[in-house]
């Protein structure tokens, strides 16, 4: 009775993670008699970790990624120009404290968005706060805030983002309200946050798709100059699959 008690209490005080703990304590068997501080020990890491593992779930549900990628399942096989090493120390997330970018750049179906999410997923689990947009989406929602008057408050929730992640960049030349709106997105994020850019065009390219040549000065001075670049180039890795799965010899 005691103890069912002591698991009622803990369930009401929010402490599931080490009522369940107990729970499954309670169902082992006993090989050797546990000390009342191990036992408070082992009670305390399962809250902490129950505790971890929802934060991790809602930093996921936040960031929204497109793909469910990571970081461990990055296929190095495939020729496209990928350094395991480059990208093995971005998955340090040490860009991330030193508010550094990351752009992913190449022809479509060799892996871009995959890696910029699967690199995302890693920031979260490091305990870094993500969202995730498609440029696209990301104008759409910026234009809709200034219509229904929270553009401020916006602009203020994506610079606090530890990581921003802006996938297929550049598909289509920018409006005038895009590209001031994309301005202002990265002029707070400067120097006290990081985003991943992807995009088909190399970063050199991309005053044509800004379409004016001052704010594109200003959003590459602010994106690429402190970027972690990888170029990425081969076949693409969609079509690879549809080929194998045809049971055709992939492209080399």
């Amino acid at each position: 009775m005691l103890v069912e008690q002591t698991m009622e209490k803990l369930v009401a005080m929010k402490l599931k993670g080490m009522a369940e703990a107990m729970r499954r304590w309670m169902e082992q068997p006993k090989e050797k008699e546990m000390t009342p501080l191990d036992l408070a020990g082992l009670l305390v890491d399962a809250e902490w970790r129950h505790r971890e593992q929802r934060k991790l779930t809602g930093r996921l549900r936040t960031a929204r990624f497109r793909q469910d990628a990571c970081m461990e399942d990055v296929d190095y096989q495939h020729p496209r120009g990928l350094q395991k090493a480059v990208l093995l120390d971005l998955a340090t997330c040490r860009w991330v404290d030193a508010h550094q970018n990351v752009i992913f750049s190449g022809l479509t179906g060799v892996g871009k968005s995959y890696l910029a999410c699967a690199l995302g997923q890693k920031a979260c689990r490091e305990g870094h706060s993500v969202v995730y947009r498609r440029a696209s989406r990301l104008y759409d929602e910026l234009a809709q805030a200034r219509a229904d008057g929270t553009y401020l408050l916006l602009l203020r929730r994506l610079a606090k983002t530890d990581v921003l992640v802006v996938d297929d960049f550049g598909l289509e030349v920018l409006s005038a309200t895009q590209r001031r709106d994309f301005l202002e997105v990265m002029e707070d994020r400067y120097g006290n946050s990081s985003t991943i850019i992807t995009s088909q065009l190399d970063p050199k390219d991309w005053h044509s798709i800004i379409g004016d040549e001052t704010i594109a000065d200003s959003v590459c001075d602010r994106l690429v100059h402190n970027a972690h670049k990888v170029k990425l180039s081969g076949e693409s890795l969609r079509k690879t699959k549809a080929d194998l799965t045809r049971g055709q010899k992939p492209a080399k």
